[in-house]
Order: structure tokens, then C-alpha cells, then sequence
């Protein structure tokens, strides 16, 4: 299949582009599970917030757009489950489930999930449609980490929305810029090879 016919088929994601195979599948899941591992030991503390920022959250959208719904959740759920069983790959080297930031990684999931589907649908072939996954997926990652961090800690929710929250919006914005300008590009790329 030449990649020409890939990149105008409806419902094509980055991870398309490659030879079909189980064998590919699976090295993208784990390839994906393991660059958001790696991503995750990029941090910078945040004064007054158990949450560091991360490159995590970046990697785990990312992972998701070019790998699609079903390879992006399998590759977060990968991520999690390893991360819980002991690996220190969560941010700051951090494993296991008993931590406030836990959270995060269960919307990181869930965000991935959805930005791979909406992947499908072209929401990561212009500048602006990747604008708006990026933050559907942040948005996502928030609406489940901002609460359990709550939870875990005693916080009231203006509290955790403060200190999980408002931080992270800039560095956010600087991420979803990044994606704006690579998967767009990796596209037209793409197309001229074709």
C-alpha cells in the first residue's frame, strides 16, 4: 500500500503509515508506553503542589493522536499498569498507586483514548483541529486528576484546582503549541512522499 493511499484513507492515524502487522502493534504500544515513561522523568516541581510538571502528559496525547484510540489506550494502560507494579517510570521515579498524582495517569488514559479516536476523524491534520484535541485532552486529564488529587489529599476542590490546576496552564499552552506544529507537519510530510 503506497503512502499515498494511507494518508488520503479516512480514519488513518501516524502509526497507519508503517506495514500492518501484530509485530508492529505491539512495538508501538510498548514504544508508546515507554516514551511516556521516559517523558515522565522530565519534571520541574511545583512549590505548594504534590503534582510536578512533567513531560508525561504531553508524551501520553501524543501517544495517543499518532497511534490511535485502541493502540493509544493500550499503551497508557501498559504505562499504568507497569508504573503500579513497581516500575519507577511515573514522574520523579515515582511507581506504584497510593500517590495523589495518580490520577493524572488514570485521565491520562482516558485522554488518549479520546484523542486517538478524534485522530481518526483528521483532528490532527491542521494546526487549529490539533489545537482542539490537545486541549480536549487536557481537559480530559484535569477532570480526572484534579478531583483524586482532592481526594488523596483532604484538599477542598478550590484547593487542588489551585495547586493540580492553574500551575500546569502555561507549560499546557507550550505543549499543545508543540503538537500543533509536529503533527500537522509529520502529515504534509508524509503526503509529499507520497
Amino acid at each position: 500500500m503506497s503512502t499515498a493511499s494511507v494518508t488520503s484513507r479516512p480514519g488513518a492515524v501516524l502509526a497507519d503509515l508503517l506495514p500492518a502487522s501484530r509485530t508492529r502493534d505491539i512495538a508501538l504500544v510498548i514504544g508508546g508506553a515507554a516514551l511516556t515513561g521516559i517523558a515522565a522523568q522530565l519534571t520541574v516541581p511545583v512549590p505548594g503542589s504534590p503534582v510536578p510538571v512533567s513531560g508525561q502528559t504531553f508524551a501520553a496525547l501524543l501517544v495517543g493522536t499518532a497511534l490511535g484510540a485502541s493502540r493509544g489506550f493500550l499503551s497508557l494502560a501498559l504505562y499504568a499498569v507497569v508504573g503500579m507494579a513497581g516500575m519507577p517510570w511515573f514522574a520523579e521515579g515515582a511507581s506504584g498507586y497510593a500517590m495523589p498524582s495518580f490520577g493524572y495517569i488514570l485521565g491520562m488514559l482516558l485522554a488518549a483514548t479520546v484523542v486517538g479516536a478524534l485522530a481518526r476523524r483528521g483532528a490532527d491534520r491542521s494546526v487549529l483541529r490539533t489545537a482542539g484535541t490537545m486541549v480536549v485532552g487536557s481537559v480530559i486529564i484535569y477532570a480526572v486528576g484534579v478531583p483524586y488529587l482532592a481526594l488523596a489529599t483532604g484538599m477542598t476542590m478550590g484547593q487542588a484546582v489551585a495547586a493540580g490546576l492553574v500551575p500546569f496552564l502555561i507549560g499546557d499552552a507550550l505543549k499543545a503549541a508543540l503538537a500543533m506544529g509536529a503533527l500537522p507537519t509529520a502529515w504534509k510530510l508524509v503526503g509529499r512522499r507520497g
